[in-house]
């Protein structure tokens, strides 16, 4: 049985309907956000970065083509409404539980020199192992990995992909 999907899923090329687009970080859970978010659109305002824009529905969504999140704060400071916060239950939370993760079209693993995405990694999360027919196969240290975006931008193939830790398949 075939599952119809949207042209909006089709046009950024989630067939199965599993990629989203990630909230700011230290967002509130998805249903509590849209819930509270106002789309005043203050923490993309504030977002030094200008990493952060307008996504469906209006609310505020990490576009990682635009560069890597430093983790300042400046959006949860600007957010009033308490959709983006540090401390749940007076726990500090992490930003978010992305991770990256190298897709096929990776240059490297076609045999190109590239190294771009570990030269930009600050973290130092990711790292190349030598492989066969002059490859070498990029690891990613998911403990390292603060899932920044940094790589993403940077990587020339657009091989890197950013999701949630739950979701990344075992290696």
């Amino acid at each position: 049985m075939s599952v119809p999907i949207s042209r909006a899923q089709f046009l950024r090329g989630d067939l199965n309907g599993r990629r989203t687009t990630p909230r700011p970080p230290w967002a509130v859970s998805e249903a509590r956000f849209v819930e509270i978010c106002t789309r005043c659109n203050a923490c993309a305002d504030d977002c030094p970065q200008g990493l952060l824009r307008v996504g469906s529905g209006g609310y505020p969504v990490v576009d990682f083509s635009r560069g890597g999140c430093s983790f300042c704060g400046e959006c949860v400071e600007a957010c009033a409404q308490g959709a983006l916060t540090r401390r749940y239950q007076g726990v500090e939370q992490m930003p978010w539980r992305l991770a990256a993760q190298v897709e096929d079209q990776c240059l490297s693993l076609q045999g190109v020199l590239c190294r771009v995405c570990a030269e930009h990694c600050e973290a130092r999360a990711i790292r190349f192992s030598p492989a066969f027919g002059g490859r070498a196969q990029p690891l990613i240290d998911a403990h390292t990995c603060n899932g920044c975006g940094t790589c993403y931008a940077a990587c020339p193939g657009h091989a890197i992909a950013l999701v949630e830790r739950a979701t990344q398949p075992a290696s």
